[in-house]
């Protein structure tokens, strides 16, 4: 026994060691991958943080995208194909006086649109879905709550593997736009008092319509008007009752003159008329008669009749190069027409003198 204990100790030792050893490099694994979950623990959190940080940046930037986009009444669409089915935000919805994520059918959609509208829209879709573009225009729609609005349309083609899959697109609401154009058109174009077109707009008409009428050998006309008795009653009556004339005087003149080319006021109490080629010469002679007689008969007014007249100067289009020129002869035959006594038509004759317009006159009556 004695010879057994001394060779024992020494392996009894280096189990201990051994095993000591193989608790101290699992206390250091241990504590290694501790500090590697540790890392992670620390990488996930910042990173969770991150996340959090960039979905309320999203979330604001979303809730700014969302005002703005109320704010300037533009909405966001989209449109799968070929199911045809469609995505809006709200503001589309609101365009069309439709209930917030209502369900979307296309083909009840474009009903809403008007016809000359619908039509652009198909030629103008199809043709994007051909070439793999896009487009915009501007179109009118009638909501189910009868409201007529424009809007401004964009779209664009997305493709996987050159097949369309998808268009999408802006929509904004220019209904005020579209009013302000027009009034501000309106306003440059024609006479607020008497709704007729304006000198402007007849300075232009006459030019491109004399451009038209040269080289035709049916005759077309010039007629300038002039409301004979009118400063006395402006004058005595005061300017309420002097524009209740030129409104009442204007509303004539427009029926008398349906088949005109343009009707305009061009001055105070002046007003011009061209005709086309497709009045001849008895034709002119009858219209300006029924111009006189039309703006000779009495306006009532409060209970005053009211007494006016008119002359009218004709000048023929065959015989003239320029709308300068066409006008200058109209005028003349205008003052020969009160030279002979007023309430009267006169035609310009080809020497520019009294004596022309009157022996031009005979062969047209």
């Amino acid at each position: 026994m004695s010879d057994i204990r001394p060779r024992s100790l020494p392996a009894m030792k280096t189990r201990r060691i051994a095993d000591l050893v193989a608790e101290v490099v699992s206390l250091i694994k241990q504590l290694r991958d501790g500090g590697a979950i540790g890392r992670m623990k620390a990488e996930l959190a910042a990173k969770e943080a991150h996340i959090r940080e960039q979905t309320a940046e999203l979330a604001h930037s979303r809730k700014i995208f969302d005002r703005s986009s109320a704010a300037a009444r533009i909405g966001v669409w989209e449109c799968s194909l070929p199911s045809e089915t469609l995505q809006w935000t709200d503001v589309v919805y609101d365009i069309f006086d439709l209930p917030r994520g209502s369900p979307l059918d296309r083909s009840e959609i474009v009903r809403y649109y008007s016809e000359d509208s619908s039509k652009e829209l198909h030629m103008r879709r199809s043709k994007a879905l051909e070439e793999r573009s896009g487009f915009s225009m501007d179109a009118e729609i009638i909501t189910p709550k009868g409201n007529r609005r424009w809007m401004r349309l964009t779209a664009t083609v997305e493709c996987e593997e050159g097949i369309p899959v998808r268009i999408f697109g802006m929509k904004q609401d220019i209904t005020e736009q579209k009013i302000l154009l027009d009034r501000t058109r309106y306003l440059a174009e024609f006479d607020i008092m008497t709704g007729l077109a304006n000198r402007g707009q007849f300075q232009s008409r006459l030019s491109d319509l004399c451009k038209y009428q040269a080289g035709r050998t049916s005759p077309g006309a010039l007629l300038l008007v002039d409301l004979d008795g009118f400063k006395k009653v402006n004058d005595s009556l005061g300017h309420a009752v002097g524009d209740e004339c030129l409104k009442e005087a204007a509303h004539r003149l427009r029926d008398v003159c349906a088949g005109a080319e343009i009707v305009a006021r061009i001055g105070g109490d002046e007003f011009a008329v061209f005709l086309g080629s497709h009045f001849d010469g008895n034709a002119i002679a009858t219209l300006a008669r029924e111009i006189v007689e039309a703006l000779s008969r009495p306006i009532d007014y409060c209970g005053q009749s009211l007494k006016l007249g008119a002359s009218v100067g004709i000048a023929l289009t065959t015989d003239t190069g320029t709308p300068s020129e066409l006008f200058k002869k109209a005028d003349a035959a205008l003052y020969a027409a009160k030279a002979a006594g007023r309430n009267t038509f006169q035609i310009f004759g080809p020497d520019h003198s009294t004596s022309a317009v009157t022996q031009a006159l005979s062969p047209l009556i």
